[in-house]
């Protein structure tokens, strides 16, 4: 494990190797589990600030959950999550022909309609963020809908937190990023 700042970076994240492979898991990650994704509090007010701009990349499900019951839910723990279409897919989530989720939010971001790019908790992915005695933990959460993303990333010998520098800068910063990778080179990873 590495330590930086306020942060404890965990031996499984650091090991893994990982390159989403979207093509293969077409996007479950953004429809199964049982609940929507992590949202910080800040976020919220993001999400109502630019959901007029989300909106028309949205299907009209998703619209119908955020107009009758706001943009975020809550998990069983009682923390801020995105709503869910018919306690399935994410309510901020459209489908390709070929049956792949995106998330619309993304795509209004990306068409420089929104300023807010996703929830962090997406952009992370497959890392899960847990606050615990002082700290915030970065683990690795392993799920078998990633195996085609784990394969491919340990044949290209990219290390996971390599593939999520630009998620882990913006959640963390630049020079927490630049610590990390200088603490993991060392390690060996």
């Amino acid at each position: 494990m590495i330590i930086i700042d306020n942060t404890i970076v965990s031996q499984d994240f650091l090991a893994a190797k990982f390159i989403c492979d979207l093509p293969r898991c077409k996007g479950e990650c953004c429809v199964a589990g049982d609940a929507g994704a992590p949202l910080e509090e800040a976020e919220i007010s993001l999400l109502e600030d630019n959901l007029d701009d989300i909106k028309p990349f949205m299907r009209p499900e998703g619209i119908q959950v955020v107009e009758q019951d706001g943009v975020f839910d809550y998990d069983e723990m009682g923390k801020y999550v995105t709503p869910l279409v018919n306690g399935e897919e994410c309510a901020f989530v459209d489908f390709h022909e070929n049956g792949t989720a995106f998330c619309t939010i993304e795509k209004a971001w990306n068409a420089g309609k929104s300023s807010f790019r996703k929830p962090v908790s997406c952009h992370l992915y497959p890392v899960r963020l847990v606050e615990k005695d002082g700290f915030i933990h970065v683990n690795y959460h392993q799920w078998s809908i990633c195996v085609p993303a784990k394969r491919k990333g340990e044949k290209a010998g990219l290390p996971l937190y390599k593939f999520l520098k630009d998620a882990l800068t913006r959640r963390f910063g630049e020079d927490w990023y630049k610590r990390l990778e200088k603490e993991a080179t060392a390690k060996g990873y």
